[in-house]
């Protein structure tokens, strides 16, 4: 097994808003691991709240013995091995997770979602978000939409109802709403649950404090609307914590550490009779596709990273009707450019 890796600036086509911070790129480490003549890609986007630089991944990368990773692979025993070469890094960690699942589905030849045991007829639509912006951006943001069936708001300031209320000035679509952790007052934000299942909303997510279980499990218990937790669940080991605070997890590669444990916490969250949405931060088609092979298990999908970038180094999936396709092409089904 031979590993390597390049950093990777990806371009936001908007500044990007969110209730407590603002960015116009992301630092990515792509990745690639060969063996027997094959190629497995992975990505890790490092978003700058999550702790992560191209100096730490570049550090960690440094530590690991591809000699390690024993085809056919086990997982388990591989995020127990990266787990213990240092905790935390979780992008960069579902990097090379991805990388490994591209390589697995080509070596067995048979496309990822198929080994992960994914219906590609139960494929749910994608959402397109919209950041936190001025009146005359967001419109120009709605009408940039993809073809997404769904759009997903950023909310957690004060402008919250404008901005909802912009929206509705240029589309019907049904909305997901983002707060990020910007809610404080619970009657307020009950009220607020209230009002935006009038305009058409169909989840919200983590709209308090990540570390405040009693407030989330407050607005849970009597929102019209379900609540999913974000920031508050990371890794399997979060999924139960969710139970009886949220209606719902959010799952994300870059927190999960790749495919691998993203599964697992599919399957806890089931056995524990919780929704899940299985989204992304800013990526490329390639975290895209690797998010895509598990979404058809999942109740929710926000995958639009290649939407809201300007240089994707791959060609983008085929995307119909408001959802990813998910073909029979081997491991991810990755096109990448010439």
């Amino acid at each position: 097994m031979i590993l390597t890796f390049q950093p990777f600036e990806l371009l936001l086509r908007h500044t990007f808003t969110i209730a407590k911070f603002s960015r116009t790129s992301t630092p990515v480490m792509l990745l690639q691991i060969e063996h027997e003549g094959h190629t497995g890609y992975g990505e890790a986007s490092m978003v700058p709240y999550m702790g992560e630089s191209y100096e730490s991944a570049t550090a960690f990368l440094n530590k690991v013995d591809a000699r390690q990773f024993k085809c056919p692979f086990n997982f388990e025993e591989i995020m127990a091995y990266l787990d213990n070469i240092a905790p935390g890094n979780p992008a960069i960690k579902a990097g090379i997770d991805i990388a490994l699942h591209d390589l697995e589905g080509k070596l067995q030849q048979q496309p990822c979602w198929q080994i992960l045991g994914s219906n590609p007829a139960k494929m749910p639509l994608t959402s397109f978000t919209i950041g936190i912006d001025t009146p005359e951006v967001i419109v120009q943001k709605v009408k940039e939409n993809p073809d997404c069936k769904i759009i997903k708001v950023k909310l957690g300031r004060d402008s919250d109802k404008d901005l909802i209320n912009t929206i509705r000035t240029v589309t019907d679509l049904p909305l997901f709403v983002d707060a990020n952790q910007g809610w404080t007052d619970l009657q307020q934000s009950l009220d607020m649950t209230h009002w935006l299942h009038e305009q058409g909303v169909l989840l919200i997510e983590q709209p308090m404090l990540k570390t405040d279980p009693d407030s989330n499990a407050w607005l849970t218990e009597r929102s019209p609307i379900p609540i999913i937790g974000d920031e508050s669940v990371q890794r399997l080991l979060d999924v139960a914590k969710a139970k009886g605070v949220y209606h719902g997890i959010n799952i994300k590669l870059m927190k999960s550490a790749g495919m691998y444990e993203a599964h697992q916490m599919i399957l806890k969250a089931r056995e524990l009779d919780l929704k899940v949405m299985i989204g992304c931060m800013s990526e490329t088609s390639c975290a895209t596709l690797a998010a895509a092979a598990l979404a058809p298990q999942c109740d929710w999908a926000d995958l639009d990273g290649p939407f809201l970038t300007s240089n994707n180094p791959y060609l983008l999936p085929e995307f119909v009707d408001g959802k990813w396709v998910l073909n029979n092409e081997v491991g991810l089904g990755l096109s990448v450019m010439q």
